[in-house]
């Protein structure tokens, strides 16, 4: 059964994985938060608008995912989860970087590859329970890689906002990558824990995104 590697999910029944599933609120509550912002700005962003309404699917296709637990519910978990991380690199690259919209799109599909072939590499090295993590570890490299050229670049703010981002995703990583492997010691698991710190990551991404200048 999909899903029933979760150390929260005891069985099949449709609330079999409560903190999972109501945790997901998180990012909801962001796009939420996001969106206040735009407003408060009072300028069309679709970039962000688009990546704030992609936040509130990825809820939606997380809390489908932890109750019913389905192949075509796993796509709608993951999908939204991969588009978010191929749009957001585009975008940071060129504000953040400064990259024309071309060579942002090219560095996005790039960066997109390289995560693929680093989490192929990755999960085989890593213990069964710790697996599902290895695709998100190219992401974490990739904020720490425009946290830094940021900075270099002069733009201290940005590269300090995206620095931030960089340390919650990795506390968030290491609840989702512990979760089978201290079950026995945390029976509730510790998923709920990556949604909760996700959400907030999310939300910091995006209002780094919408404060950061454009041309």
């Amino acid at each position: 059964m999909q899903g029933a590697g979760y150390c929260e999910r005891l069985s099949g029944a449709f609330w079999a994985e409560p903190l999972n599933a109501v945790s997901n609120a998180a990012f909801l509550l962001a796009a939420l938060t996001a969106f206040l912002l735009l407003r408060w700005q009072g300028r069309r962003d679709w970039p962000a608008e688009a990546l704030t309404a992609l936040v509130a699917i990825i809820g939606v296709g997380s809390f489908l995912f932890h109750t019913m637990p389905q192949r075509w519910t796993l796509l709608a978990d993951v999908v939204p989860i991969q588009l978010f991380a191929l749009c957001y690199f585009g975008l940071a690259l060129n504000r953040f970087l400064g990259l024309s919209p071309l060579l942002a799109s090219i560095g996005a599909l790039l960066f997109l590859a390289a995560c693929f072939g680093l989490a192929s590499g990755l999960a085989p090295l890593l213990p069964a329970g710790m697996r599902g993590s290895a695709g998100y570890a190219g992401f974490l490299i990739g904020l720490s890689g425009v946290a830094l050229t940021a900075r270099l670049r002069g733009d201290v703010i940005a590269g300090r906002r995206i620095a931030v981002t960089g340390f919650v995703f990795a506390v968030s990583l290491s609840f989702r990558s512990l979760d089978s492997v201290l079950c026995g010691a945390v029976p509730l698991g510790l998923h709920w824990g990556w949604h909760l710190l996700n959400g907030l990551l999310l939300y910091l991404l995006l209002r780094a995104a919408i404060l950061a200048p454009r041309a």
